[in-house]
């Protein structure tokens, strides 16, 4: 009898417990880096007299890398290895942290999107990774690694200030201690690259290149596009909301740990999705009620913002099923690992540039019309959408 591809890896791969290990520890890398500059971005623009422009730009170019790189990384996955790719992935990301904190405005720049390049390949290649491996694993794994994410960012929002406050190193002591997670993942990648998957063979690859591209596929543009609308609400709510609640009698600090309630709760959700996953025969009605969730909690926001922890906890409960979800589409969606690699590139290319746009586009609204009427009125429309694209995207069917 033929080998399959995972009874050919090594056992440190194949073993569940250290993959997990490594799955865990990669996304702790995924989020920190940014979710920890949020909150010292003014001891930042401080230090290096930066304007508000420069500032938003700073916030700007992670989404804008994860959109341009997502098909370059998917393209990088399939041609030299998911862990080859995913290790210079993780040196990039420490790389560009050692780089923002260590050289100057120039360094600030340049490392942010070299940190940034690594990040976006590594979004990319995990949910294909885990279709290879532990296909019959995929949504308890991909939501370990969605919550993962979210735990951690959430953590280095938390100590970011306290961490800057604490010596005379400032907020580079706040970015700078989440150099410790990035080289135990780099460490723990080493048994994985050393036994790293045979090449595969002619038969094996002819069969892959039958495979249809998803960005040929009406199917993959409907996952793209779930992905793009509940991106998009996330980034702009987590971009716009303080603001919004100031101006409805909210104090920033009350604001403040609105969002916090807001990203808790979707990490909670993470579990629950989890759940729903292994049990619904497709993922039509997991992916309306969740849309659903979102436009609820959007219109809350604009119709009645007194009530915004109501309001927020109804969006974060489908911010978080809705993110995993959608990870968990790229590998249900696909044949194989490499088509589900070419699907999580064309998904998070088309999400994360309308995540970028998003927030920008609102802002512009908001300015134009002097009021929140006409942005927030947009945004829940687009979530509307959401409700029609989710089903579709959730259907049981393969691009093929």
């Amino acid at each position: 009898m033929a080998q399959t591809d995972s009874s050919i890896r090594s056992s440190a791969v194949s073993s569940s417990g250290y993959f997990l290990f490594v799955l865990l520890i990669t996304a702790a890398n995924l989020r920190t880096p940014i979710a920890a500059t949020g909150p010292i971005l003014d001891n930042i623009c401080q230090t290096f007299g930066l304007n508000p422009s420069q500032a938003g730009l700073l916030n700007f170019i992670p989404l804008l890398m994860f959109a341009v790189l997502a098909p370059v990384s998917a393209a990088l996955g399939n041609r030299f290895g998911l862990e080859r790719t995913l290790w210079c992935a993780l040196w990039l990301i420490t790389l560009g942290s050692v780089l923002r904190i260590s050289d100057g405005e120039t360094g600030l720049w340049l490392g942010t999107w070299v940190l940034s390049s690594g990040i976006a390949a590594a979004n990319v290649l995990l949910p294909p990774l885990i279709k290879r491996d532990f296909r019959e694993h995929t949504a308890k794994y991909i939501g370990l690694y969605a919550t993962t994410m979210a735990i951690s960012a959430g953590l280095a929002s938390g100590v970011a200030v306290p961490l800057a406050e604490m010596t005379q190193a400032g907020w580079t002591l706040s970015l700078g201690v989440w150099l410790l997670p990035a080289g135990i993942a780099l460490l723990a990648w080493l048994p994985p690259l050393k036994n790293h998957a045979q090449p595969q063979h002619a038969s094996q690859k002819a069969s892959a290149a039958r495979l249809k591209n998803p960005w040929g596929s009406l199917l993959g543009w409907q996952v793209s596009l779930f992905m793009a609308l509940q991106s998009m609400a996330f980034y702009t709510l987590i971009t716009w909301f303080t603001p919004y609640a100031q101006a409805n009698g909210f104090s920033q600090q009350a604001a403040g740990w609105l969002l916090f309630v807001y990203q808790i709760v979707a990490v909670a959700s993470n579990f629950a999705c989890m759940a729903a996953l292994k049990r619904l025969p497709d993922q039509r009605l997991l992916g309306f009620v969740c849309s659903l969730a979102i436009f609820i909690g959007l219109a809350g926001l604009w119709l009645a913002p007194h009530f915004a922890a109501l309001w927020l906890i109804i969006a974060g409960c489908g911010a978080g099923a809705s993110m995993v979800t959608c990870l968990t589409l790229f590998n249900l969606r696909a044949a194989d690992h490499r088509q589900a690699s070419q699907l999580s590139g064309m998904a998070q290319c088309v999400g994360y540039a309308l995540a970028a746009l998003g927030p920008l586009f609102f802002g512009v609204l908001h300015e134009h019309s002097a009021g929140w009427t006409l942005p927030l009125g947009v945004l829940t429309a687009m979530s509307l959408l959401q409700t029609i694209v989710a089903p579709l995207a959730g259907r049981k069917a393969q691009i093929g």
